[in-house]
């Protein structure tokens, strides 16, 4: 088997944007079947633009001749239509968050492992060529680190993709819409041990589990090659009405420090996602584009002194578009049984460090909704 038969589940922007478009494109290695999403408008788009065959349930795409899926739908279908796939059999791609709980994830994990097939999850930032030649130019070690200073702040996709042709699925019903929140907001109560108010679900939902989730993956892959192990949470806060979600993790004892923040900033068009690491005697940034903005290579920097004397060297690898290796990866873990980049496993370490930031911010959510306690009158 050299190409496989693929199916999409889900139809919105990154389907629309990314993962449809580089399928077609890597047409030598896949057979696009069809594509699964209740709107009817974003089916039909997708079969005007690819002639390809569209389906109103992942369960009508599940009755055509497939070997894998590539899933881009909410997040909150992710746990159930990945299980459905294993099922069948199918090798499987999910877009991050893989789930919402560790639990969830386990599931994924025994159920890949009974059919033994191929999970990859879709941290496209693993196989941005400029994060990999990072990885192998870290300027310190271990015994250096310092401080991880994650920042970024994002309009959504609106000011990137203007220049593609999409079809927004606004025709979806109702019901089904309240039925998917409804699951969502369960599923995290159970990821973070708590019945939470409406800002911690959107942060947790937004600023940590759909966009800091790819951070997190990114600084873990950096700490695992400067053989750091995972830290302990020492604080959280989830702000500016669920736009915004921050974490601090404590590194080696408290050697070094993890700080990381998200900020949905929605009217102004300006991307910006940093990465920074600073040691004892040097500093590694990586300046990340919007993801929707292909093939913009991600800047690497370093800064080191001689004495007085200050450097700074920039790291290129290549222009390769990292959503469309990642393709290329599953493809080969699928074909050539290539090692799985991005496994269920770490997924599960990445949310399990999100829950725990969203437990923190939970309860700090409660410690300043609480009301002052009653004194007395001043006599």
């Amino acid at each position: 088997m050299s190409r496989v038969k693929v199916g999409v589940i889900g139809a919105g922007t990154i389907s629309q944007v990314e993962h449809v478009p580089n399928l077609m494109r890597l047409r030598d290695k896949f057979a696009l079947v069809g594509i699964a999403d209740p709107s009817k408008t974003a089916r039909d788009f997708i079969t005007a633009s690819y002639g390809v065959k569209s389906f109103e349930t992942p369960e009508a795409l599940f009755g055509e001749q497939l070997d894998a899926v590539v899933i881009g739908s909410p997040d909150m279908l992710h746990h159930e239509q990945v299980l459905a796939a294993l099922d069948l059999g199918l090798h499987v791609f999910c877009e991050k968050p893989l789930c919402y709980s560790p639990e969830e994830i386990d599931d994924i994990i025994a159920a890949r492992n009974e059919a033994g097939k191929v999970v990859q999850v879709g941290y496209m930032k693993r196989f941005d060529p400029n994060y990999q030649l990072a990885l192998q130019h870290l300027p310190g070690t271990a015994q250096t680190l310092r401080y991880i200073s994650v920042e970024v702040n994002d309009p959504d996709a609106w000011p990137f993709i203007r220049h593609h042709a999409t079809g927004r699925g606004t025709d979806i019903a109702r019901s089904m819409i309240e039925a998917a929140a409804a699951k969502q907001k369960t599923q995290i109560a159970r990821a973070i041990g708590h019945r939470a108010n409406a800002a911690t679900v959107r942060g947790f939902a937004t600023a940590y589990a759909s966009a800091l989730v790819h951070d997190v993956n990114a600084v873990h892959g950096m700490l695992d090659v400067l053989g750091v192990p995972d830290g302990k949470i020492v604080g959280a806060e989830i702000f500016a009405n669920g736009d915004g979600g921050q974490g601090a993790v404590r590194l080696l004892d408290g050697q070094a420090l993890w700080n990381m923040v998200h900020l949905s900033v929605p009217a102004l068009a300006d991307y910006q996602e940093r990465i920074t690491l600073f040691f004892d005697d040097a500093i590694m940034a990586l300046e990340f584009p919007s993801p929707w903005l292909n093939h913009q290579p991600t800047r690497v920097t370093v800064k080191k002194s001689d004495g007085h004397t200050l450097s700074r060297t920039e790291l290129r690898a290549g222009f390769e578009e990292a959503f469309v290796e990642e393709m290329t990866g599953f493809w080969g873990a699928i074909v050539n049984g290539d090692k799985v980049r991005n496994p269920a496993e770490d997924a599960r370490r990445d949310q399990a460090l999100l829950c725990g930031l969203g437990r923190v911010a939970h309860s700090r959510s409660l410690q300043f909704a609480a009301p002052a306690p009653h004194s007395s009158p001043i006599k």
